[in-house]
């Protein structure tokens, strides 16, 4: 109240610009209006652009016009301390606030970069079924549903459903939501994720490790390039994560990774799978990704080939982000011997009839093929430096959260 001159901050998308309203400039009426305005009351704005570089982006608006549309409520969130419940109750308000902004505009520049990716180089996008009669991955992490007296699940994974495809295309990759029922806590786990999946005809093992680098570069370079701005509001070291755009990135075979954990004090035995503090020791001194291949097959999916030269391994690929962020991409060459593959099955304990499907690929034509999935919300946590995967999708689904 009082003086000449007020002040607003107008976000619209895009960013955020300051507004001079000045008694001189506007009608009397026009200028009260201003005093009524809360905070994220909507409005219609006209004026000239200056260059300040004092102001937010540098440059400021001397308001010419303003026309009220709607006068917030009091608004939930305010500058104070919030706890993450409070906040993810009210998620819907939070989308607007400038953290979570810059979050998801990463996020987009990964999902456009990864588009962008496979779109130029020939790639044929194959939408797979969200609905699927049978697991990909466990049995375990299934969300069962009925559908119309038979049962179904929300799928784990498009992989199984690319690889007819890519016999027909030769190069494929599908992009969609995929759903574990993993009755997780950690700050690593969501029950409803998005994943990218290519999947290729004729590539064998050592293709698939050279793709998984050269795509993990790409989406780091795009958001290095076109996002630093927001990077660099969100406090991400910016010097650290420049270091991934040195080539090549270190590989390392399960059993000389398993040798650096035991080296740094680890108890593991051979053949375990490695958990969240495992990654953690391997990857936090590492300052590009870490590409660790050929693990034990006990420990792996079903479909995966194993290594002509030690059957108790197969030919599949993790990769680490530095820093001890986590997986961010699991892969393999796929089995192709059809009897092999109905041997892995029942091992697995999995129905023969239900695959038959699957098994058809490789009795009409079959030729070495492998891909991999990159979960996008993993992604996101790495580039943007954050503690929890909840920040990276807008809605998060946890084990305890289907609101809003």
């Amino acid at each position: 109240k009082g003086g000449k001159i007020r002040f607003l901050v107008v976000r619209d998308g895009t960013g955020i610009v300051q507004c001079i309203v000045s008694m001189a400039d506007v009608p009397e009426e026009t200028f009260d209006i201003v005093d009524t305005l809360t905070q994220e009351s909507s409005l219609k704005v006209t004026g000239v652009v200056r260059e300040d570089p004092r102001s937010p982006g540098g440059f400021e608006l001397a308001v010419t016009g303003l026309i009220p549309v709607q006068i917030a409520d009091p608004y939930p969130i305010t500058p104070k301390e919030h706890g993450i419940e409070f906040l993810l109750n009210h998620r819907h308000l939070w989308l607007r606030s400038s953290r979570q902004h810059a979050i998801l505009r990463i996020r987009h520049e990964v999902i456009r970069t990864c588009r962008n990716y496979y779109d130029s180089r020939g790639y044929v996008l194959i939408d797979s079924p969200i609905l699927t009669p049978a697991a990909c991955e466990g049995t375990t992490t299934l969300f069962e549903t009925d559908y119309f007296g038979e049962q179904a699940f929300l799928t784990q994974s498009g992989q199984l459903y690319l690889e007819p495809a890519c016999m027909s295309f030769g190069k494929v990759y599908c992009f969609g939501p995929t759903f574990r029922a993993e009755k997780s806590k950690t700050r690593r786990h969501l029950t409803e994720f998005w994943m990218i999946e290519p999947e290729v005809a004729w590539m064998e093992f050592d293709e698939l490790m050279d793709l998984c680098e050269d795509f993990v570069y790409e989406i780091v370079a795009s958001v290095f390039k076109n996002c630093r701005g927001d990077l660099e509001l969100l406090g991400r070291d910016i010097e650290r994560l420049e270091k991934c755009l040195h080539r090549p990135y270190p590989r390392i075979s399960y059993t000389e990774a398993l040798e650096k954990l035991r080296s740094a004090g680890s108890d593991i035995e051979w053949g375990s799978d490695f958990g969240a503090p495992d990654e953690e020791l391997l990857t936090r001194e590492e300052d590009r990704p870490l590409l660790i291949h050929r693990w034990p097959a006990a420990i792996k999916a079903f479909y995966m080939e194993p290594d002509p030269d030690d059957p108790r391994i197969i030919l599949g690929i993790d990769v680490q982000a530095p820093e001890g962020y986590g997986e961010l991409i699991g892969g393999s060459q796929r089995i192709g011997d059809p009897d092999l593959l109905i041997q892995k099955l029942k091992e697995h304990g999995l129905s023969e009839d239900v695959f038959k499907w699957y098994i058809d690929i490789r009795r009409y034509g079959g030729v070495p093929h492998s891909g991999f999935g990159m979960g996008v919300e993993r992604v996101v946590t790495w580039l943007c430096g954050l503690h929890h995967l909840r920040e990276t999708i807008p809605y998060p689904r946890t084990l305890n959260r289907l609101y809003p």
